[in-house]
């Protein structure tokens, strides 16, 4: 990693910038996959299974034998670790309902809002270089519990025919039986448009690869509402001098084996303290499975060294990481200054890992500064708010002559009139 010293804040923006990628191929590229699932359904979807995944399909519906005894192929260790996780995730996105109050703005005018699931949702869980089925809690869960009527999940096809069993026992605990072989951006269009075997739903969520995010972005502009804008994972940390280096180097890390285009940033106020997780990030390296494509990403990644703790929250309130660590003992003192993350550890033990698996929030994050706007997902995302308003006759009168004058300012008088004629049918019936 590249160690930068004490930066000017006017180069900040530079040094914040995510990796590029060539924009322009992948979106020729992916308008083409929309449209040829949108021309021809189940069989464009088979013939790019072919392309893509060097799969021959003769089903793009996973059978429900096949999810049944998806629980076989487990270990035991294995289905008690997503039990425990789903315990707590469910737990944590449970507590997120909330009953509205209904608000009397005006006497005889009563306003409240309520929350209503999406019916139709469509999860993507990359299934590639990993099989993300840890993904299907965190979408899964809140669909679930908001109440969505139709949760259909798309995942690529292994060179076998077959969907790691882990995803199919993920799926079944959580209660998705509409599961499709089909990856990539022709996974987003066949939920995006609907085919034969399909169902079109009405919102998408899920990460996935720089074609993935494009054919969301694209899909987006024709109507289909997606969970957010959504790049490479990233992470930064801001490390001061009670930290443990060993964990900071292993947090960076885990991270960085994500993807070649992933990006981990590292700052602290003490040169000796990043010299020294760099020490240990090289030694972990050499361990790791996915050494190659960590290596790649840290190609991507820095480490910067500020005047002070300060300075380096002030940066990564610029950066707006999808994940911020702070790898100190008194990480809560430094809750007030955080500003843009999409989800914050604090605290020594606090790994990205546990937000990734296991302590409850949720890991689908806005990345490449979008935490500056928007936030993870959440029970909110899988409904939508609509609100209502009860107006009796006192109601009406009360608030109608503030209506009358502003819609006539703005030169509505249809508006106006709306409110006129029921004034005067409650005079004439006082008369």
């Amino acid at each position: 990693m590249q160690i930068i010293e004490y930066p000017k804040q006017e180069t900040w923006d530079d040094l914040g910038k995510r990796p590029s990628i060539d924009s322009k191929q992948i979106t020729k590229s992916v308008v083409s996959i929309l449209e040829e699932v949108k021309m021809d359904g189940d069989a464009a979807l088979l013939r790019l299974a072919k392309k893509y995944d060097q799969v021959t399909l003769n089903n793009l519906r996973v059978p429900a034998s096949q999810i049944k005894g998806a629980k076989d192929l487990l270990s035991d260790e294995l289905k008690l670790a997503i039990q425990t996780a789903y315990k707590n995730i469910y737990n944590f996105h449970a507590a997120q309902r909330i009953n509205e109050d209904i608000i009397e703005t005006t006497n005889g005018v009563k306003c409240w809002r309520k929350s209503l699931a999406i019916e139709k949702v469509g999860l993507y869980i990359p299934g590639g270089t990993a099989p993300l089925f840890s993904t299907i809690l965190m979408l899964g869960i809140p669909a679930k519990i908001a109440g969505c009527k139709e949760i259909i999940l798309c995942t690529p096809p292994h060179v076998t025919n077959s969907v790691h069993p882990a995803i199919l026992y993920t799926a079944e605990i959580v209660g998705i039986d509409k599961i499709y072989t089909i990856g990539g951006a022709q996974a987003i269009a066949a939920m995006g448009y609907g085919t034969e075997t399909v169902p079109k739903v009405y919102k998408i969520f899920g990460p996935g690869n720089q074609y993935v995010t494009k054919a969301k972005e694209i899909i987006q502009q024709e109507g289909i509402a997606i969970d957010m804008p959504a790049g490479p994972s990233e992470v930064l940390i801001i490390a001061d001098k009670s930290c443990h280096p060993k964990f900071v180097a292993a947090d960076l890390l885990s991270q960085a084996e994500h993807g070649p285009d992933s990006q981990v940033i590292l700052l602290s106020d003490d040169i000796a303290i990043v010299k020294s997780c760099i020490i240990e990030l090289k030694k972990q390296l050499q361990k790791l499975d996915r050494k190659e494509i960590a290596e790649q990403a840290l190609k991507n990644s820095k480490s910067i060294v500020f005047k002070s703790i300060d300075s380096c929250l002030e940066f990564s309130n610029s950066y707006a990481p999808e994940h911020l660590i702070i790898a100190s003992n008194k990480a809560d003192v430094y809750i007030p200054k955080i500003i843009n993350a999409g989800s914050v550890f604090l605290g020594n033990y606090a790994c990205e890992s546990a937000g990734d698996y296991a302590s409850g929030t949720n890991h689908t994050l806005p990345t490449n500064a979008y935490a500056k706007s928007y936030s993870g997902v959440s029970l909110d995302s899988f409904v939508k708010k609509i609100t209502f308003q009860e107006i009796n006759k006192i109601g009406i009168k009360n608030i109608g002559p503030t209506i009358e004058y502003m819609a006539e300012a703005e030169g509505l008088l249809g508006h106006k009139n709306a409110v006129s004629i029921r004034l005067k049918q409650i005079n004439n019936e006082c008369d």
